[in-house]
């Protein structure tokens, strides 16, 4: 795989940080935060950022903090325990008190931004539904960097074998896919996911496209959200 290495995109800043990652996975799976399943959840952690990896995404040193201590947990989990030891902290405490904590920050900075900057009128473009082309039928929640992992996963999945080809110095850049990608949703509005890729794209293609929406969505020129009852995400031009 061939990227021009100013095309990178680092994860840090864009989205999210390990501690979305981790209540992203535990919600997903329905996990009571106080019984965490560290195994299930370590492998999962560690199977998105080899996915982020191959999609030559820059992680962030704070991910693989997080992954070593994921790791360093499940090895302490699987230590047996001796009958006439005493039973210590159970160490998935380690995990669990950070993640209560950094919910209660998250919660309190999104009640913070709800409200204007120091009591004075702030002038910003609110979504607003007619603004957009979307079926008002389904129902539309915002999504961030993993539920668009998780997009482009199955994306990948479904593709046949012969369109799975490596990237070349031909392929086009970002900065072009940006740029078209723009026009697209110039005309539109909105636009689904699956409409911003040909039916037979191969493995180029579709991680252009993906770095494309990280850097769209880092310099706020996107929205994303994702219907409810069929798990489609829609980008929105700000």
């Amino acid at each position: 795989m061939i990227i021009d290495e100013c095309y990178k995109i680092r994860l840090e800043n864009i989205f999210e940080g390990p501690m979305d990652l981790l209540v992203y996975l535990i919600t997903k799976n329905e996990i009571n935060i106080y019984d965490i399943p560290i195994a299930l959840i370590t492998d999962q952690y560690l199977e998105y950022l080899k996915w982020m990896k191959s999609m030559d995404v820059d992680l962030a040193g704070d991910f693989i903090v997080m992954a070593a201590t994921l790791v360093h947990i499940k090895s302490k989990m699987l230590l047996p325990i001796h009958g006439d030891e005493e039973p210590e902290e159970d160490p998935r405490q380690e995990i669990t008190r950070p993640l209560l904590e950094y919910l209660q920050m998250k919660s309190a900075a999104e009640f913070l931004a709800e409200r204007n900057f120091l009591g004075a009128d702030t002038f910003v473009r609110n979504f607003a539904e007619e603004d957009y082309p979307i079926d008002k039928g389904n129902e539309m929640i915002r999504v961030g960097l993993f539920e668009l992992i998780q997009a482009f996963q199955k994306i990948f999945a479904q593709m046949s074998e012969q369109h799975r080809v490596d990237l070349t110095t031909d392929a086009i850049s970002i900065k072009d896919k940006i740029s078209e990608l723009v026009d697209i949703l110039e005309k539109k509005g909105s636009v689904g996911l699956d409409e911003l890729y040909s039916k037979n794209a191969g493995n180029s293609e579709i991680i252009i496209t993906f770095l494309a929406i990280l850097e769209m969505a880092k310099l706020c020129i996107i929205s994303m959200f994702q219907q409810v009852q069929t798990g489609d995400i829609r980008l929105l031009y700000l």
